[in-house]
């Protein structure tokens, strides 16, 4: 049986992230009160815009707000036997899963003890604790009344999730949309006057022709662009058309998944006839990581000429777990990182666009080894190149720390892209950037206390951190 602790106060503390010396927890404090203030930039997520769409649309309980989106947390419930289909979690084959949202939150809360370490608990407990006033840990015994003080509140108009936008400041907020999706929250969005919330478009879904429904997907792509999908021209002028779309609804980004940042241009006559084999279902075995490889390439291209900023996330085995793929579906917290080499694979598009001032583009990856031996010197040479904040299980404290240690001293950080929460869990939006700003700040004071910045350079690196990077990297005015 899991142990849960209990405390009759549950408390945060105002240092939390900061180093215990006290010269630097004192500058730590400082560098983090000019900058916990500012709005947040989020040019990168996966909430879903629908939440956003309709005015009057509320969290349906304190279970689908703080578990059911969220992997990192059911992701640690499984690893320790709790079933996900008891965690409300959506079959793909419609087999009963739980719906009473209190069961649910019963057993995330009989197993609070299992996130203590873990930034998922860390962002959990300041969620709970500054956003909703628990003052309680959740436990057994506390199960019921936070639950009942949960829902009250998100019964609230205070509570929407418009409401929770404009009290977390968002300047900016992009969701992940794929290339078939027909974007009609955002149109919905558009034509009220939420201009801060912006689509990105995620093609793996038409591009990575191992995809499990590739064809289907081709014929939604046909169905949403209005070009018959055919051969390798039209499926080029179909994702072309997509692009526009998205980027005449507010769009400053694009978003590639791959195991391999490997990009190569293929001959003409290559990609036609590797989409013409897809299309007959008679791909050949290296087809679709050949034509992945052509595709970074040419959405590169793509890229500097419409001016789309390029996201590429590497180095995920993503779906691991067999069973949980095809019980629940892809993105349920089955990615495990792979070893991930950025140099050779990567030449031959920075060759023809890393220079282009039309270009840009960030790179993510699950392998920190090559922060600083391959990313950081890319990113301090190339124009077109940044470096994209600690994904995934390095968005935590250590794993910031790390990163920065790693690829400030050859990037800098002007190269860098700054911070995004990557997150489909809205409550944790401000809970994540906030991890970030005091990292950030604790970083920056070692630097000062130990000599290596003046003060003056630690407050205006702080500022850059938390606020121009992510703007001037992914060109948002």
């Amino acid at each position: 049986m899991t142990p849960t602790a209990t405390s009759s106060t549950w408390t945060l503390s105002p240092d939390r992230c900061f180093d215990p010396d006290p010269t630097q927890r004192s500058l730590a404090r400082e560098l983090y009160a000019s900058i916990s203030g500012l709005p947040l930039i989020c040019p990168h997520g996966h909430v879903d815009p629908l939440l956003l769409a309709d005015p009057d649309t509320r969290f349906p309980s304190p279970a689908d707000l703080f578990i059911v989106p969220d992997h990192y947390v059911f992701r640690m419930l499984f690893s320790q036997g709790v079933q996900m289909e008891d965690l409300g979690i959506t079959t793909r084959d419609g087999r009963p899963v739980e719906r009473d949202g209190r069961a649910v939150w019963r057993r995330f809360a009989e197993h609070f003890a299992l996130f203590a370490g873990t930034p998922t608990g860390l962002w959990l407990k300041a969620e709970l604790i500054e956003l909703f006033g628990v003052r309680e840990r959740p436990g057994r015994d506390t199960t019921d009344r936070l639950y009942d003080q949960i829902e009250a509140r998100l019964r609230e108009r205070d509570f929407t999730p418009r409401a929770l936008f404009k009290r977390f400041n968002i300047e900016v907020f992009s969701t992940t949309d794929a290339a078939t999706d027909d974007l009609e929250p955002h149109s919905r969005l558009r034509a009220e006057g939420w201009t801060a919330v912006r689509p990105t478009l995620r093609p793996d879904g038409v591009t990575n022709l191992a995809t499990p429904g590739w064809r289907s997907n081709l014929d939604r792509l046909s169905q949403v662009s209005g070009i018959s999908v055919v051969d390798y021209a039209s499926f080029i002028r179909a994702l072309e058309q997509r692009r526009q779309t998205f980027k005449d609804l507010g769009a400053f980004a694009t978003d590639h998944a791959a195991l391999s940042p490997r990009a190569e241009k293929l001959a003409r006559s290559e990609a036609d006839a590797i989409v013409a084999r897809a299309l007959r279902g008679t791909s050949e075995p290296d087809d679709a990581e050949r034509f992945t490889a052509h595709m970074l390439h040419e959405q590169a291209r793509m890229a500097a000429e419409d001016g789309l900023v390029m996201q590429l996330h590497v180095g995920s085995y993503r779906n691991h777990n067999p069973a949980v793929f095809d019980r629940f579906g892809p993105d349920m917290g089955a990615d495990i990182p792979l070893t991930t080499e950025w140099t050779r694979n990567l030449q031959p598009l920075l060759a023809e666009f890393g220079s282009d001032p039309r270009f840009r583009l960030i790179l993510f990856c699950l392998d920190e080894s090559t922060f600083s031996r391959e990313m950081a010197p890319l990113a301090g040479h190339y124009p077109a190149v940044f470096l994209g904040p600690p994904w995934w299980f390095y968005d935590s404290v250590s794993g910031m720390e790390r990163y920065l240690e790693a690829v400030v001293e050859t990037a800098g950080v002007y190269n860098l892209a700054g911070f995004n929460d990557d997150t489909r869990a809205f409550a944790s939006i401000a809970a994540r950037h906030d991890v970030w700003r005091r990292v950030v700040s604790n970083w920056l004071a070692g630097k000062v206390a130990r000599g290596l910045l003046d003060e003056d350079d630690g407050f205006t690196l702080a500022h850059q951190l938390a606020y121009d990077c992510p703007k001037r990297a992914y060109r948002w005015p």
